[in-house]
């Protein structure tokens, strides 16, 4: 007797299923997309481009050989919250909430205040992840535009906004992505009294913008601070950490799935922020070769240059040629990012990350022999 194999169900009957199971809003998205790298110089990702010296390596090597692998991780973090505290220098009796990433934190926060009818409100452009993960959770998602000419964050637009749609989250980058620019800090503050619910900001990139809403903890009771190591050379780790009042931090850490961040992670991240002078000597070299760069794109023909406080610089190329310029680059080995078509705003956009200095020239020359 021989065995047949089971029937695979046909393409449409699949497709049924999942029209039937799957959330329409899921089905209308697209998965966040990584571009493959291997071969290129890779300034896409505002990843920190210097890798720990040798000497660095060996002793972080040490340390991961007394980690126990066969036991769960301490489920608090603990000892690690100590070293974060103190390296970002968190207020007094404010709590923390750690993530893998803080894609993590941000859904986290978003599991807590959705319901149906509620509303999410960042900026747009923004990082992406805002509406995506909004959209997961089952938050309406309302993007205010930012203006066109500079991407300020136009104070009235966006308290009437606020006024009309009553968010249970804003959702603030400081300094934006993709933009780079910081928002002007009396918007942020009007912003953060007028919301009715939570306020995030979002300061991914402060080692590069050197500004911070930390210290205003304190007087805003609806206020998170969000931060990662990602931008300071450990985005391998995934480590996010949300700041704010311990009542929220409370709630919040219900959702938080038992130890989600790994032992080594722990002991990793701890490690690196012993290391504080090389990983702020490397923000300084990365903020210095950022401001170089901007003035090399500035003196090129037809590109449009918008100042930046993050590791990275959006430029527009000239009309109708992002998309050729983009193309050009990588044919050349470099890649950056290709925000062309991702909205009217950002039409003809690309966004370079800041690398070595080897890594800048190449760009540079790839974009000459471009335009």
């Amino acid at each position: 007797m021989t065995s047949s194999s089971p029937s695979v169900p046909a393409d449409a009957a699949i497709r049924a299923r999942i029209e039937q199971w799957v959330r329409p809003e899921i089905r209308a998205l697209n998965a966040y997309h990584v571009p493959p790298a291997a071969g290129l110089i890779k300034l896409d990702a505002m990843e920190n481009p210097y890798r720990w010296p040798p000497t660095v390596v060996e002793a972080w090597l040490e340390t991961l050989r007394e980690v126990a692998l066969n036991r769960y991780p301490d489920p608090g973090a603990d000892a690690l919250k100590r070293e974060l505290r103190t390296f970002f220098g968190v207020p007094r009796g404010m709590d923390l909430l750690l993530g893998n990433g803080s894609d993590e934190l941000l859904q986290i926060v978003a599991l807590a205040v959705a319901a149906p009818g509620r509303v999410a409100l960042a900026p747009q452009p923004a990082f992406s992840m805002y509406r995506m993960i909004s959209i997961f959770t089952g938050l309406d998602f309302v993007g205010v535009p930012l203006r066109a000419t500079d991407f300020a964050l136009e104070r009235e637009t966006v308290l009437a906004e606020i006024a009309r749609r009553r968010p249970a989250l804003v959702l603030l980058d400081y300094p934006n992505n993709p933009t780079g620019g910081l928002f002007e800090a009396e918007t942020m503050r009007a912003v953060i009294e007028a919301a009715p619910g939570l306020v995030v900001v979002d300061e991914a990139y402060q080692a590069f913008s050197e500004t911070t809403l930390m210290d205003w903890l304190h007087d805003h009771p609806n206020l998170l601070v969000l931060r990662t190591l990602s931008k300071m050379g450990l985005a391998g780790l995934r480590l996010g950490m949300l700041a704010g009042r311990p009542e929220w931090i409370t709630e919040l850490d219900k959702i938080r799935l038992p130890y989600n961040i790994n032992v080594l992670t722990q002991a990793s991240a701890a490690f690196a922020l012993r290391h504080r002078t090389m990983l702020e000597e490397q923000a300084g070299r990365l903020r210095a070769d950022r401001e170089g760069l901007v003035a090399a794109l500035r003196a090129c023909r037809g590109l449009t240059v918008y100042p930046s406080r993050a590791n990275f610089i959006l430029f527009r190329a000239p009309a109708g040629r992002g998309g050729e310029i983009f193309a050009g680059l990588r044919e050349r080995g470099v890649l950056i990012k290709n925000l062309d078509g991702a909205s009217d705003a950002l039409r003809d956009c690309l966004r370079v990350t800041v690398g070595t200095p080897e890594e800048n020239q190449a760009f540079l020359t790839a974009l000459t022999a471009v335009l």
